[in-house]
């Protein structure tokens, strides 16, 4: 069964975050998601909140950008969380946009390298070893959490380009693709993930694809998301987005799901007039209408 969540939107005030997280929760969606954009939200701060003021909607952070954070900072937040809320919290890191790392002085000169030593370092924290390690970027001597998962937990990142996307089949237990990946896109991202798998010996093993999905419904749905696409700089015509009713968003879900996305998770517009009837619409609607 594809699994299919929403994104809260960090162009949303923080304090508006607990609603939407009770209208998720309450309503049965599988999954929110939150981002940690410069500068709007803290990933860490805003996923713990999110997963306080629910029972059951799993909570993933996607993404924290990797050169913000030190890679032991990062192991120990997301193993709390886990202790916390055991089987809910889903850990997604990336590059970060370069812009934004270069304004904060952390741009890396080689992200991919930075990447695959802290995807390494940070799988192997969290499953409970003591690492030493002395890389490009990510050094650490003798270190082990104090109190690590209770089991396995999934690292997953996020990916564009084809020597990341590779990456992430590599050293991740899932890939993150962005709104601008078509089902054309999936699939090419599906060969890129094995042939990373089978180079690190890993071919077979589960990995998970998470895929956002540009979305808009009820009024103004076609206006709000051809604006969005146009924004970004998407190409008339591009294979992206979808809006309309819940038959026509399923629709575009299972197109994905089809290409090889295992979990679907659809994103509002930025101008999105009712974030929690969003969500109540994804898990009420939608919902019912994929497999």
């Amino acid at each position: 069964m594809t699994t299919l969540g929403a994104v809260f939107r960090p162009q949303l005030a923080p304090e508006r975050l607990r609603s939407v997280a009770r209208a998720a929760d309450d309503s049965g969606l599988e999954e929110l998601w939150l981002w940690e954009d410069c500068f709007l939200e803290g990933g860490i701060s805003t996923g713990a909140a999110a997963l306080a003021w629910t029972e059951r909607v799993r909570v993933g952070i996607g993404l924290l950008p990797v050169p913000l954070r030190n890679v032991a900072v990062t192991a120990m937040e997301a193993a709390s969380l886990h202790r916390m809320f055991p089987g809910r919290p889903i850990l997604g890191v990336g590059h970060g946009v370069q812009d934004w790392m270069g304004q904060v002085g952390a741009r890396a000169e080689s992200p991919v390298t930075l990447l695959r030593e802290y995807l390494i370092a940070l799988r192997a924290l969290l499953g409970g070893e003591r690492v030493t390690t002395e890389g490009r970027y990510v050094r650490l001597r003798d270190v082990a959490l104090d109190w690590p998962p209770d089991g396995p937990v999934e690292v997953l990142a996020g990916a564009t380009g084809p020597r990341t996307v590779r990456l992430t089949g590599e050293a991740a237990d899932g890939t993150v693709l962005t709104a601008e990946t078509s089902p054309e896109g999936v699939r090419r991202a599906r060969r890129l993930i094995e042939e990373g798998r089978t180079a690190a010996g890993r071919a077979g093993t589960p990995h998970k694809v998470v895929v956002y999905l540009l979305a808009a419904t009820r009024s103004g749905a076609f206006e709000r998301l051809r604006a969005e696409l146009t924004a970004g700089g998407a190409a008339a015509g591009a294979d992206l987005g979808v809006a309309g009713d819940a038959a026509a968003v399923a629709a575009a879900v299972r197109r994905l799901a089809e290409a090889g996305a295992d979990s679907v998770i659809l994103q509002p517009t930025a101008d999105e007039p009712d974030p929690e009837g969003f969500v109540r619409f994804v898990a009420g609607e939608v919902r019912p209408l994929v497999p």
